[in-house]
């Protein structure tokens, strides 16, 4: 390089020098902060004259594209950055400018002071926020409806209202561009909270007891509470008598007169400062009486066993007391109830005695004075017993009285509780209360069966409850009659007819009637049984009875019948059995004849078996024959005359089995000796060891086939029969004919089956129609006509 180069170089260098000190200055319009839209513009400024060529950098990347003084366009996203520009001429260079940061927002930012959540009264500022950027107007909207009044950044709302909550947003304008709307805030706005103040155990206190205040804010939120004493509503609230903090309780652990009087409380947020309003005032109450319960018993009066006795621990105190009852005893227990009134159950006389009662409540436990001692005195409770009449089983239609008896000392006006435990649906534990001591069915029906208690009642106290009577109504009533010992007899003998109503026997009257004619002597069947002794001829006919009783009269069925057949004494004839006994086994023969002793001759030997009346088998004149008995020949023999006269009827059994009876076919005559003998059939004659029984019981026992009584008497009368180890025999009817008037009223000996046996000739013996005579004479006998079936 020459000379001259040199100072070319200087130069050149000493103008660079001087051009990097030039620093252009890059401004923005209309702010560095701008919204998605905005026209923006650039201008980067160089103080010289020199012709530049501007270079712009945006976060230090270049821009080859534009090399104007100013940049323009519409603002968005894609334009946010730190921009700077800077001048170049030849080899010449200006200094870079101070970077712009360029903000481009979608819309504004929507806040809230002191939040979103308030309280009536309190104070709200909402502020639209666009930067640091001006020359803007706010436009503001709640509920979706335009706020023309507001056209600030910020809208404050004092002593806001309910009516105040709702979404907020906010939209900024300049120029003619207007941002997009904001973010929304939703306000909401709560009445102001008003604490309650809560007292335990009670605004009116005692002495000495531990009392809790709770101030009770139903919102959420963590709070600190204030306390006031003695203040009313226009007082200072910063004048506070105790400051709990969090906790919402505040507890006096022993009071005395000097905490008494007004109480108030109020919350405050911790996180907001918000206040609570102050809550009504409750008024504390101290003193210093300890109070005195008193102990009453309902009924005041004697309690009786089985019964409930509710003693009262009376106290002008509210209800939140607990009761401690106590009892004189060797060894004391404390019961405790939450109620005033106690259940005492009287099980026996040793529950009674001294009680007492006083009352406690909170933790520790303050209690009340001991009441004074109470007297409860047991007496033994009296058993109500039930009475029906006319009997427990009766019959549809009948009346029923039921009563109740209580035999007590004390007081009588007792009111009657009836249960019936039914035996149907409609009267399954029926409780009836009435005021008499009789029920009275008027008219029973099946329905009303079942089982009757009564439980007499004074005031609250009863009786022990009666035991239980069984009340059976059966459809109809029906009399049934017997005879015994049976319906065939010999004019002079005694017979008896018993009417009976079946399932039951009290309280009954009876009449009787023959062929249908109402007996004028009834009364001699009082007690359910007719006698007749002597029984005479004209006593013959059939029989029926019927039963009646109650007030208003209730009847049964007629009975039905019975034929007595009475037949003529006639010392001249006689039936003669051989062998002369009543008992006989079958497949052995048997004789019978008719003997008179004036003339044997017209005289027939007839029976009378299970099927129909007729004449006795191989008929020889006054006699017959049978050749192998059968039990079809058990039945009733007699003598019979030409005329229809009918004599000396006897009854004779055959017997399958291996023993009998052997008796005398004759009745036994009062003072004379009764000899008995136990017959096998294989030797038919007495048995060497045998017992002996009359009407069902044993009377001697391991005799020598033989039992023999030397004196016999009415007594001796009854159903007889035997046993061995190889049977037993049947039962036969043994009668004694007493000694009178220097004559004998002739019994007959009248054997029949009773067990194991088909026939009842007792019961069923010969239906027949009899007809009666009028006596002409002493001498003249009845006749009778006997229907062949």
């Amino acid at each position: 390089m020459g000379s001259s180069a040199l100072p070319l170089i200087l130069l050149m260098s000493l103008v660079h020098s001087g051009l990097s000190q030039v620093k252009p200055v890059l401004t923005v319009t209309p702010d560095q902060r701008v919204f998605s839209g905005e026209r923006v513009t650039l201008i980067c400024d160089i103080p010289t004259n020199i012709p530049w060529i501007y270079r712009w950098f945006r976060d230090g990347h270049i821009n080859p594209f534009i090399t104007t003084p100013y940049c323009s366009f519409t603002a968005d996203a894609s334009h946010r950055g730190e921009y700077s520009c800077r001048g170049e001429s030849l080899y010449l260079y200006t200094d870079f400018s101070d970077g712009v940061t360029l903000t481009v927002s979608d819309k504004p930012t929507l806040t809230v002071k002191p939040q979103s959540s308030v309280f009536t009264g309190d104070t709200v500022t909402l502020s639209c926020d666009v930067g640091r950027s001006t020359g803007w107007t706010f436009l503001w909207w709640k509920d979706a409806h335009w706020e023309s009044s507001y056209y600030t950044r910020t809208k404050t709302i004092s002593s806001v209202r309910v009516s105040d909550g709702g979404p907020y947003w906010c939209r900024a304008q300049r120029g003619n561009y207007n941002t997009e709307n904001s973010n929304a805030i939703q306000i909401t706005v709560s009445e102001r909270p008003k604490p309650v103040v809560k007292v335990k155990p009670d605004v009116r206190v005692f002495r000495g007891e531990r009392v809790t205040l709770t101030c009770d804010i139903q919102e959420t939120g963590v709070w600190t509470y204030s306390w006031y004493k003695d203040q009313d509503n226009s007082s200072r609230t910063d004048q506070i008598y105790h400051s709990a903090g969090q906790h919402q309780i505040y507890i006096i652990t022993s009071v005395d007169s000097s905490h008494a009087g007004l109480y108030r409380c109020r919350g405050t947020q911790t996180e907001t400062q918000q206040h609570s309003e102050i809550s009504d005032g409750v008024t504390l109450t101290v003193s210093d009486l300890q109070p005195k319960p008193e102990l009453t018993s309902d009924p005041a009066g004697a309690a009786l066993t089985g019964n409930t006795v509710t003693l009262t621990c009376r106290m002008n105190l509210t209800r939140d007391w607990d009761i401690y009852w106590y009892k004189h005893t060797l060894n004391p227990e404390t019961e405790k109830t939450q109620t005033h009134s106690y259940s005492l159950k009287i099980d026996s006389v040793s529950d009674g005695g001294q009680y007492w009662c006083r009352a406690g409540r909170g933790k520790p436990v303050y209690y009340t004075q001991y009441s004074d001692a109470l007297w409860v005195n047991v007496t033994v409770s009296p058993k109500a017993v039930v009475t029906v009449r006319p009997d427990e089983r009766v019959f549809r239609g009948e009346t029923v009285t039921l009563r109740c008896d209580i035999k007590w000392a004390g007081d009588t006006e007792w009111t009657y509780r009836w249960e019936i435990e039914g035996t149907n649906d409609r009267y399954k534990n029926t409780v009836s209360r009435t005021s008499t001591q009789e029920l009275i069915i008027s008219s029973v029906d099946l329905s009303h069966s079942g089982e009757y208690t009564c439980t007499g009642l004074i005031h609250t106290l009863s009786s022990q409850r009666s035991d239980a009577v069984t009340l059976t109504v059966s459809a109809e009533a029906q009399a049934s009659l017997r005879v015994s010992p049976q319906p065939w007899l010999t004019e002079g003998e005694s017979v008896t007819l018993i009417c009976e109503v079946s399932g039951s026997s009290t309280g009954w009257t009876f009449s009787w009637f023959r062929d249908h004619d109402h007996l004028s002597d009834s009364s001699r069947g009082a007690g359910g049984s007719y006698t007749l002794s002597p029984a005479a001829l004209q006593h013959t006919g059939v029989y029926t009875c019927r039963a009646e009783r109650g007030r208003p009269a209730y009847y049964t069925h007629n009975s039905s019948s019975h034929t007595l057949w009475l037949t003529g004494v006639s010392a001249s004839v006689s039936l003669v059995i051989d062998p002369s006994r009543s008992q006989h086994f079958s497949s052995q023969s048997l004789s019978l004849s008719c003997v008179d002793q004036s003339n044997s001759a017209g005289w027939t030997v007839r029976r009378y078996t299970d099927t129909h009346t007729q004449t006795c088998a191989k008929q020889t004149g006054s006699g017959c024959v049978i050749d192998s008995l059968s039990t079809s020949d058990s039945g009733v023999y007699w003598c019979e005359s030409e005329s229809g006269e009918k004599r000396r009827p006897r009854n004779i059994t055959v017997h399958d089995g291996e023993v009998i009876l052997e008796s005398s076919v004759d009745p036994v005559i009062e003072g004379e000796t009764l000899t008995l003998h136990c017959l096998h059939r294989s030797t038919n004659s007495p048995i060497s060891s045998a017992d002996f029984y009359k009407d069902g019981s044993l009377i001697q026992n391991q005799t020598t086939g033989e039992m023999s009584i030397t004196t016999v008497s009415k007594s001796h009368e009854g159903f007889y029969s035997c046993k061995t180890e190889r049977g037993q025999s049947l039962h036969s009817w043994i009668s004694v004919t007493e000694v009178f008037n220097g004559q004998i009223s002739v019994y007959k000996i009248l054997s029949f089956l009773l067990a194991a046996s088909p026939y009842l000739l007792a019961t069923v013996v010969l239906l027949f129609k009899c007809y009666r005579a009028r006596v002409s004479s002493a001498e003249d006998q009845s006749q009778y006509a006997v229907t062949e079936e």
